[in-house]
């Protein structure tokens, strides 16, 4: 045994560390032995992802999308549901066969090796955290808005607003990350139910939205239907990407699935299916209900919209802005959910401290990790505008989704006869069509955003080579 243990570190040099992979059977033995609950049934993990997903893209960045693409934005829409079907896809195959809390980290350690592997990590630490931090901002403004509607007051700039927005600190995007914070470590069953409940009522805010708009419905509105071109599109699909970040939440609830293999892939693509027909429905009604040039500078877009172009007085822009809050509510509980049970995986691995896979014995909650990831993002929610936080977080995700796509053409050949309860059909061509298109819209990203995003990644790089790279639970077992 001995011998066993130390032969890697007798043998291995720098290049073989990076390159060394996780086999498909240890990580598939470690999420059966996980001490975390199996609570979650099909409809729980369905609704853990259409709760992560739904609301963040036609709530809170619809009103920044617009000016983009013109009415071109439900083409946009569109687009960017194609590239996330093709992940998810993907990511439905993966989850089938890994049925682990890692999500796409996870895959790319069994296929591309624990450099790449941290990397897509570092990459859904971005698309994760940041992700909540900029739907609690969107939380704010909304929970603002319904104050002056229901009591006629307004939170100051100073204490609604971060320092880039012309306030002092955003109080409310910080409280409701605390206040998930809350839920979350009572226990993952708990957080599934207020979810459920959630994700019941945000739907049905919009709902009756489209059931209002339509009522100021002008066709004309629609004309011309590209008037920014097809670049515009295009941009418009890169910043709304974001609005389908978390369909893939329910691939960090492997370790809490009752059935994994064969309920991950059913709510993976059954959520986006839903997320995406209700986001095309909620565009048509609100660009048919405002032109589209009247979304610039909006927040609270969906509320505006029912303000400006239905009018009727302030009972639908109130019922409206109680589900916006509700809503946003659930994608700040789900995607802080998935990012503990990440870092959650990355720490049972060796690449980040042990604290973060500590697990209360009572609640099966990573409490300490919990509390340090709700704090980081509390703050950055409070010191950082909306704006920012979107564009970082689509290319955090595209790049993770690439990655996810590559996995599923590797493990096809590498791991032909392994189980698999769901397989991407056409493979390796709608794998291939994945990448393509996560690469498309990746290069319709600002340049501030690659440099945010490659000074993210440096300090990633430094992380795993000062900690990650000497601390690898592969250190001390056979390689693949």
């Amino acid at each position: 045994m001995e011998t066993v243990r130390t032969r890697p570190r007798q043998q291995v040099g720098t290049a073989g560390r990076l390159t060394r992979r996780q086999s498909v059977g240890a990580l598939v033995g470690e999420a059966d032995a996980s001490p975390l609950k199996r609570t979650m049934g099909v409809t729980q993990l369905t609704l853990l992802s259409v709760g992560a997903t739904l609301g963040t893209g036609i709530f809170v960045v619809l009103g920044q999308a617009v000016p983009e693409a013109g009415p071109a934005i439900v083409v946009s829409f569109v687009l960017a549901g194609v590239t996330a079907l093709f992940s998810a896809l993907s990511y439905a195959e993966l989850a089938g066969m890994i049925p682990g809390s890692g999500s796409s980290y996870s895959y790319a350690y069994a296929t591309l090796g624990e450099l790449v592997a941290w990397v897509c990590g570092w990459c859904l630490i971005l698309e994760y955290g940041v992700s909540v931090a900029a739907v609690a901002v969107g939380w704010g403004q909304y929970v603002n808005e319904l104050l002056g509607l229901t009591f006629g007051v307004t939170l100051p700039d100073s204490l609604s607003a971060p320092p880039g927005a012309g306030g002092t600190l955003n109080v409310p995007a910080a409280l409701i990350v605390v206040l998930a914070m809350v839920v979350l470590l009572r226990g993952a069953k708990e957080s599934a139910v207020a979810n459920v409940i959630m994700v019941g009522v945000k739907i049905a805010a919009l709902v009756m939205f489209c059931a209002v708009a339509f009522t100021a419905f002008h066709a004309g509105n629609f004309q011309p239907l590209f008037p920014l071109g097809a670049a515009g599109m295009s941009a418009g699909a890169a910043s709304l990407f974001f609005s389908y970040i978390g369909f893939d939440a329910a691939s960090t609830a492997g370790e809490e699935a009752r059935n994994p293999q064969r309920d991950l892939p059913r709510a993976i693509i059954l959520s986006l299916v839903l997320v995406t027909a209700l986001y095309v429905l909620v565009a048509v009604a609100a660009l048919g209900a405002m032109p589209w040039k009247q979304f610039a500078g909006t927040e609270a877009t969906l509320s505006e919209v029912l303000v400006r172009a239905v009018g009727g007085g302030d009972l639908w822009p109130i019922l409206l802005s109680v589900g916006a809050v509700v809503a946003t509510t659930s994608v700040v509980l789900t995607v802080q959910y998935g990012q503990i049970r990440i870092l959650y995986a990355m720490s049972r691995d060796g690449l980040v401290p042990p604290l973060f896979a500590k697990v209360h014995p009572r609640t099966g909650v990573p409490r300490a990790n919990t509390v340090i990831v709700s704090s980081f993002i509390a703050v950055l929610a409070a010191l950082v505008p909306l704006g920012s936080l979107a564009d970082a977080t689509s290319i955090g995700t595209l790049f993770a989704f690439m990655l996810v796509n590559v996995a599923v053409v590797i493990l096809r050949r590498r791991s032909p006869d392994t189980p698999r309860s769901f397989r991407v059909p056409f493979s390796p061509v709608v794998p291939v069509l994945g990448v393509g298109f996560c690469g498309y819209l990746l290069f319709s990203l600002g340049a501030d955003t690659w440099i945010a995003f490659g000074a993210w990644m440096a300090v990633g790089l430094v992380v795993y080579g000062c900690y990650g790279i000497r601390h690898s639970k592969l250190a001390t077992r056979d390689l693949v």
